[in-house]
């Protein structure tokens, strides 16, 4: 009996692979890109206090209106769009994987082109193939992961639908530059092009500005924006995201969204709504705690001898090995867990050729600093335990 499907291919498990072997290798996890740190009390309390309140029914597909309305407050806000409406512009999902997925099939059609940024997040490429539409690629590559505008050019063809832009970006750290994000902008209007933004770490800016596409002339109108709950606010188990779109592309989006999950929790929601409304200096200090936590990991891996490519934003770190003398970037980081105590990520896991990676591994910093400085401690065994194995 045929058990696979033709999403098998897709089916990387390395993510959780790597957190198991870390669990089992006693080491210390920096691959994947969860806080080892709980999220706000306030947040918490307020989940609490929906539960208590008998907040625990079906939720309105399209979210609560505490939840839409903090929503198109705060993106409002951050781009200077007015107008934008709760109940017709704002959709909440189970998380930004959610979303993605809800956008891919609620608005491509099978063999539609899509242009994908690499390295690019794994659910990008698995939410295209749910929708039959077909990916083309423009790779980003060290040391500065500067997007090539010519290069973007090229991959569009006369079957191209869209470009999916993820800003700050996962792996590199990258924050998109005006003339970046307004050559996109450029090229979306020429070719009559939907923009998906996914900025999830929109509040983890260390260096440049933040800018949502859809705020760009011309943009909103062909913009679906999408976020989250988990990565600002620490809290990454609780799976609440949203997009944030034009009417007739939510329409899309909220097709879809109806039969995947339908709605998202409903105390959490509630409790999305407080978080959303936190003061400014709650996502100020966010984004300080976070340099702090980059600027310790960079310096240490700089100092056991790995050439770091300093993150502009997001909590991951991408640096070379190729001074140790791996083959390739899955041979580095098993070498890591087994001889070294750390985890990491092969960056190979976000590029459609592998090869793109080989000299490659990614970091995430989003631990507390205790837990960095004993990575780092255990970093500096590299060289020796590297020496052993040869």
């Amino acid at each position: 009996m045929k058990t696979s499907s033709r999403l098998a291919s897709f089916g990387s498990t390395i993510f959780s692979d790597i957190t198991r072997r870390a669990v089992e290798a006693g080491a210390i996890n920096l691959g994947q890109g969860f806080p080892n740190f709980d999220g706000p009390e306030f947040v918490k309390e307020a989940a609490i206090a929906a539960i208590r309140a008998g907040h625990g029914q079906y939720a309105p597909s399209s979210g609560i209106p505490e939840l839409t309305g903090a929503i198109a407050a705060r993106f409002s806000m951050a781009t200077g769009l007015s107008g934008i409406d709760p109940r017709s512009h704002v959709t909440v999902t189970s998380g930004c994987t959610e979303a993605l997925a809800a956008t891919f099939i609620g608005i491509f059609e099978p063999g539609d082109g899509i242009v994908l940024i690499e390295p690019t997040y794994d659910a990008y490429p698995v939410g295209l193939a749910l929708a039959g539409a077909v990916p083309s690629y423009v790779t980003l590559r060290p040391p500065k992961f500067e997007l090539s505008v010519s290069d973007l050019e090229a991959a569009v063809n006369n079957k191209t639908r869209a470009i999916v832009v993820n800003t700050p970006h996962n792996p590199t750290g990258r924050v998109f530059s005006r003339f970046e994000l307004e050559s996109i902008a450029d090229l979306c209007r020429r070719h009559d092009l939907i923009a998906i933004t996914d900025e999830v770490y929109e509040h983890m800016v260390f260096d440049g500005e933040h800018l949502s596409l859809a705020q760009l002339p011309g943009m909103w109108e062909r913009t679906i924006t999408l976020s989250s709950l988990g990565k600002t606010f620490s809290l990454t188990g609780w799976k609440v995201g949203w997009a944030v779109a034009p009417s007739d592309l939510t329409a899309g989006v909220r097709a879809a969204h109806q039969f995947l999950t339908f709605a998202t929790a409903t105390p959490l929601q509630h409790a999305a709504a407080t978080a959303l409304a936190a003061p400014q200096d709650y996502f100020d200090d966010l984004a300080t705690s976070y340099r702090v936590k980059r600027d310790l990991l960079a310096e240490g891996l700089d100092g056991v001898g790995l050439k770091v490519f300093l993150p502009e934003g997001t909590y991951f770190m991408m640096a070379d090995h190729s001074g140790f003398g791996f083959g390739d970037d899955v041979s580095f980081v098993n070498h890591l867990i087994e001889a070294v105590g750390v985890a990491a990520i092969p960056p190979s896991a976000f590029y459609h050729d592998k090869s793109e990676a080989t000299n490659l591994v990614r970091f995430a910093f989003c631990k507390d600093e205790a837990t960095l400085r004993e990575a780092i401690g255990r970093l500096k065994r590299l060289g020796g335990s590297v020496l052993r194995s040869k």
